[in-house]
């Protein structure tokens, strides 16, 4: 159902409760874990859409949960104001995004759930509950990325800041002088990740840094012939040749990665986080600790490298800093990010197991909303604040009013 009001989604979660059915809600779906999954009522927040109100003075925006992403930062561009930092798609509800901890790369800023500075909440017995660090601090610490298992998020009130300039610097470089250099590349940026194309030594990296502007964002022509032409439609076409003839891949893999050049250009912050994201694939990304990262970066290189695996898909690394909400990623420590993608309708499976074998063997944590395999005992293991959040659920929804198979497996009974 597609509530109109909140009013209306609180009846429907009361009768839904006494009629012994499950409650979950669901963004745009692009979750690739079954985590909005449900054999009861699916709650559509989409008319629950649009800004409710912009405290300047406070530096707040407060936004419905069924908004898209696209549609706050074209509103907050509009007012003068944005975000501070964000991922690289636009396509999720704010309430999608940071339920499953969506997050960009930075030194100091750090995931969307972390920029939340108050939210409400329908909670199992159909209560509207309002969070903030002053008022339910606890349940605050942890909806802020609760995966659905608290309660149904209705509005988002996150720190926004006077809009400003990012100068973006893309920059090929070899495998072994980014993995040398990371520590100085994270510490010297606001905004560092890079991409490492397997089966190659060849790596893209990516520095964002705040500016002066003005704006100066790539030309019309060299913007198609690199997100459209080459990120999109060329990359497209490769990663289909690659699934029909895996064989080629390495071979295709090394054309591939030297295809992007060098390039500047300034513009505001979500027109430099984003990108178009049109070839679809499947994911796993892994949290490891920030001094890890290399390590394990390398064990992966050496284990494509001597595997038969066949890998198109670039990997993908960002970092984040320690925040402090429950099951962030990040809780508590300086995180990486590795993520690894494969094409759609390609074999995933031995590639990602060794993946997660390497990461997991670091006390890595699994982004919430990607392929993952662990379950309750090993997160008990990874997140010291673990048991915190599954005693709030047994306070708050002791009938599992939201539960589904996937947090049955992540959070236990």
């Amino acid at each position: 159902m597609t509530p109109a009001s909140v009013g209306e989604l609180q009846e429907a979660v009361r009768r839904a409760a006494s009629d012994g059915l499950r409650v979950k809600a669901v963004g745009t779906g692009h979750s690739f874990t079954a985590a909005a999954a449900t054999d009861g009522v699916l709650i559509r927040p989409q008319a629950l859409a649009g800004i409710r109100e912009i405290d300047r003075a406070a530096g707040t925006v407060t936004v419905a949960a069924g908004t898209v992403l696209k549609d706050l930062n074209l509103a907050l561009a509009r007012e003068g104001l944005s975000l501070t930092n964000m991922g690289d798609i636009m396509e999720q509800t704010v309430s999608g995004a940071t339920s499953t901890g969506t997050h960009g790369t930075g030194r100091d800023s750090a995931s969307l759930s972390a920029q939340i500075r108050a939210l409400e909440l329908v909670t199992a017995d159909g209560r509207l509950l309002a969070c903030s660090e002053k008022e339910n601090p606890e349940v605050f610490a942890a909806a802020r990325l609760g995966i659905g298992a608290l309660g149904i998020i209705t509005a988002l009130t996150f720190a926004v800041e006077p809009l400003f300039f990012l100068t973006a610097r893309e920059e090929p470089m070899p495998f072994d002088r980014v993995t040398a250099e990371f520590d100085q590349h994270v510490t010297e940026n606001e905004h560092f990740e890079f991409y490492w194309f397997p089966h190659t030594g060849n790596c893209n990296t990516k520095r964002n840094n705040r500016s002066q502007g003005p704006a100066s964002p790539p030309g019309a022509v060299s913007a198609w012939i690199e997100d459209e032409l080459l990120s999109n439609g060329l990359f497209q076409a490769v990663n289909s040749l690659g699934r029909a003839v895996p064989a080629a891949i390495p071979g295709i893999a090394r054309i591939a990665s030297r295809a992007l050049s060098a390039r500047t250009y300034t513009d505001i912050p979500y027109k430099v986080y984003t990108s178009p994201r049109r070839v679809r694939f499947v994911e796993m990304e892994y949290a490891v600790p920030r001094e890890r990262v290399v390590e394990a970066l390398r064990e992966l290189k050496a284990v494509v490298d001597r595997s038969s695996l066949r890998i198109s898909f670039p990997v993908e690394v960002r970092t984040a800093p320690a925040d402090d909400i429950t099951l962030s990623t990040a809780s508590g420590r300086e995180s990486a990010y590795i993520a690894v993608h494969m094409y759609k309708g390609t074999p995933y499976q031995a590639y990602f197991t060794a993946a997660e074998q390497i990461f997991t063997a670091l006390g890595g944590r699994p982004h919430w909303g990607k392929v993952h395999t662990r379950d309750a005992e090993y997160f008990a293991r990874v997140y010291p604040r673990f048991g915190e959040f599954t005693a709030l659920r047994d306070r708050l929804d002791p009938e599992r009013v939201f539960a589904n198979d996937y947090l049955r497996r992540v959070l236990g009974d």
